[in-house]
């Protein structure tokens, strides 16, 4: 089968059989530190950071303080610069970046055709059939009412292909004054003067390590790597970065995914507060993570077959003792109960704790995750009891009602000192009643 290049590259291309595909690429501009500005109208031309967990590190940075601090840096090391350029850091709220995240994603869903969430932050639209010159426009009024709904700031990047969409994006916040935050580049000419302005390490996928092999080969710039022989990079890398390349001369080979896949391995882990040296406090920390899981678990509408559940110790410190464990325990039957996966983590952490270590981390995986229905017992194999469903329907819907952890196992405490230090945390403003916005009069 030829593809719409006319070659028999071999790859599954979308045929553009009704016209031009049109893809545009919403991306919020320095999302978790604009989040942060949208109910602190005083921070508005203050510089933010936001830290990761336990405030380790830089992960988000607002425009106006890139220039001083970089990605990654941690924190400790940057506390006084921080102070002498005025810039302020925040822990991480996740619950308010996912429902701000939510609050976006609803707006874009409402202009669009057809919308696949890439990211907390980005997402995909398909524009194909609209009318030419409305396809631009749209995307300014996108771009307007995101921020007139939300408070989040964004940018627009609209191509034929979803990479060169990624790359107009790129150039839209770059060139933002210029471009006001959308860039087209449909047209080959534009298309072309900025495959030529690009790094190949902008390109979409293509990594640090990727990156010197292609420069190894002259490939330095976006407009070297579409020129690349697609063969060539299929026998070098993979057929990931031969469709790059070609999604880059304009061939679509990516389309819109709506229908989010369910995910196979459902994992959820932290750093501790603080090392923990007892079994009980880990015992909490592991439950906590273990039923956390499982809401996701049920959100996709997947049971488990397999639970591993594993421990360490901080891996850096010279004057720490170290060990690492992990153990997979069997369910009993394939299920989504919080109580029986619970326990289960239970068992393993029982049997692969050591005393004399200050442990930093602990971890629940669920493995072997299928959809009801794709498991296939024997006649007299053991199914989840139907009272689950409802005692789990029920716990879900309270905490969906009044916040999570509002109905939880008694296993969990709400508040425990082996919780991640988030001491720089803002409010929870659109998550928990008690910290909503309050304006007061004058």
């Amino acid at each position: 089968m030829s593809c719409v290049c006319g070659e028999w590259c071999g790859l599954v291309c979308v045929a553009m059989t009704q016209g031009e595909r049109v893809f545009a690429l919403v991306d919020c501009n320095s999302f978790y530190a604009s989040c942060e500005r949208v109910f602190r109208p005083d921070l508005a031309r203050v510089p933010i950071v936001v830290l990761s967990n336990n405030d380790g590190c830089v992960i988000a940075r607002s425009a106006d303080a890139k220039p001083f601090v970089k990605m990654g840096v941690p924190y400790f090391q940057i506390k006084v610069d921080l102070k002498r350029h005025g810039i302020l850091a925040f822990s991480s709220n996740y619950a308010l970046y996912g429902d701000m995240s939510q609050r976006v994603m609803s707006v874009i869903e409402s202009m669009v055709p057809a919308l696949e969430v890439y990211s907390i932050d980005e997402a995909f639209a398909e524009l194909s059939g609209l009318p030419e010159g409305s396809i631009e426009r749209l995307g300014r009024d996108i771009r307007a009412k995101v921020l007139r709904c939300t408070g989040i700031p964004t940018g627009v990047g609209i191509a034929g292909t979803k990479t060169l969409a990624k790359l107009a994006n790129h150039a839209a916040k770059r060139w933002q004054r210029q471009t006001g935050g959308v860039v087209d580049i449909r047209d080959p000419v534009r298309r072309n003067k900025l495959l030529r302005a690009i790094e190949v390490a902008e390109v979409w996928g293509i990594g640090r390590r990727m990156t010197a092999h292609l420069e190894a080969m002259n490939i330095k710039t976006a407009w070297d790597l579409a020129q690349a022989d697609a063969w060539t990079l299929r026998k070098q890398f993979s057929v990931l970065v031969e469709k790059t390349a070609r999604e880059l001369r304009g061939t679509p080979c990516l389309d819109i995914e709506e229908a989010v896949p369910a995910k196979q391995e459902i994992c959820c882990s932290r750093m501790f507060g603080k090392r923990l040296h007892e079994l009980p406090p880990i015992r909490e920390a592991a439950a906590t993570y273990a039923a956390r899981a499982c809401e996701k678990l049920r959100t996709q509408g997947s049971l488990c077959r397999r639970v591993r559940v594993s421990i360490r110790t901080g891996m850096f410190n010279p004057d720490e003792a170290k060990y690492s464990k992990g153990a997979l325990i069997e369910l009993p039957y394939p299920s989504d109960d919080t109580r029986v996966i619970t326990a289960a983590a239970m068992q393993g952490l029982d049997r692969i704790f050591k005393e004399g270590y200050a442990y930093s981390k602990a971890e629940v995986l669920l493995l072997d995750l299928r959809q009801r229905g794709e498991f296939t017992g024997d006649l007299f194999a053991v199914e989840q009891p139907a009272t689950t469903d409802r005692v789990m329907g029920v716990l879900d819907q309270i905490n969906a009602k009044y916040g999570r952890g509002t109905l939880r196992p008694g296993r969990i405490k709400p508040s425990a000192d082996w919780m991640m230090r988030r001491e720089l945390m803002s409010q929870s403003y659109t998550t928990r009643w008690d910290e909503l916005w309050e304006v007061k009069a004058q």
